[in-house]
């Protein structure tokens, strides 16, 4: 496949993308911005790395950070060329800040959290986030991203991603249109089409980015090291509502794919 937004990225690069949901970016951010960035959260929390008797939750969620580390990391010259690929140039937000943040700490407590899931977009003002909504367009949210703001290894509560889930899930959103499905009706039956894919964990230093697809069923995991781990969890916010008379784009690529629009 050719790279019609002559980007960083290799039309192998983009290939993954399109038929796997995601692709890992190391280095798309520098490493100071991502230890100025940590000392912002654990400031927000209250806490020291220098005190873990004082690490008392598995898991402390921290919104939306507009502090210049966080901006500055998301909006690296490698990342705007990185979105204009894999989204289209002129058809996304730039992001003002990065969040949220649910920032893990080495517990043998069960954070109540890890259950399977995609991140909706739509519908976000209902009180019962079940509720919330996504449809086949991905109306609200351009890409999931993940920003690792610590080196996150296997023990670290790397995110689970479930290789190639954004196919199925498309499929499952295309009868229902605009309006799409709710959480809760998506998660029904526990994500059972994605449940034989591969699982890959979202590991690297930091500095690195996943850029993945907005449909690819994820879930957290327990932390089992020794250090905290600090990672964003943001999404690309599209421009406007999806225009057929744009070229696709290797995010409506994959869903054209997954519905048999393309063989």
């Amino acid at each position: 496949m050719s790279d019609p937004y002559h980007s960083d990225l290799s039309p192998a690069q983009i290939e993954h993308f399109i038929d796997h949901g995601y692709l890992k970016l190391a280095g798309a951010f520098d490493n100071e911005l991502a230890r100025l960035g940590r000392d912002q959260l654990w400031n927000a929390m209250g806490l020291s790395p220098d005190a873990p008797e004082t690490w008392k939750q598995p898991v402390v969620r921290l919104g939306f950070m507009t502090c210049g580390p966080f901006v500055e990391a998301a909006n690296t010259p490698i990342l705007h060329r990185a979105y204009d690929a894999l989204v289209g140039a002129g058809r996304w937000l730039r992001p003002n800040g990065l969040g949220t943040f649910p920032i893990r700490f080495p517990s043998a407590i069960d954070p109540g959290d890890t259950g399977w899931h995609i991140d909706v977009s739509f519908g976000t003002d209902h009180p019962d986030f079940l509720q919330w909504r996504a449809n086949v367009k991905s109306s609200g949210r351009a890409l999931l991203m993940l920003f690792l703001f610590s080196d996150i290894g296997e023990n670290d509560a790397p995110t689970r991603i479930r290789c190639g889930s954004h196919l199925p899930i498309a499929r499952q959103l295309l009868p229902h249109g605009e309006r799409g499905l709710t959480l809760g009706e998506l998660a029904a039956d526990n994500f059972a089409s994605t449940e034989n894919y591969d699982v890959v964990l979202a590991t690297g230093e930091a500095g690195t980015v996943y850029l993945c697809h907005p449909f690819l069923v994820h879930s957290a995991q327990p932390h089992r090291g020794s250090q905290p781990r600090f990672l964003a969890q943001p999404p690309l916010l599209p421009k406007g509502e999806f225009d057929p008379s744009l070229p696709a784009s290797p995010v409506q690529i994959a869903n054209r794919k997954a519905i048999g629009m393309m063989g």
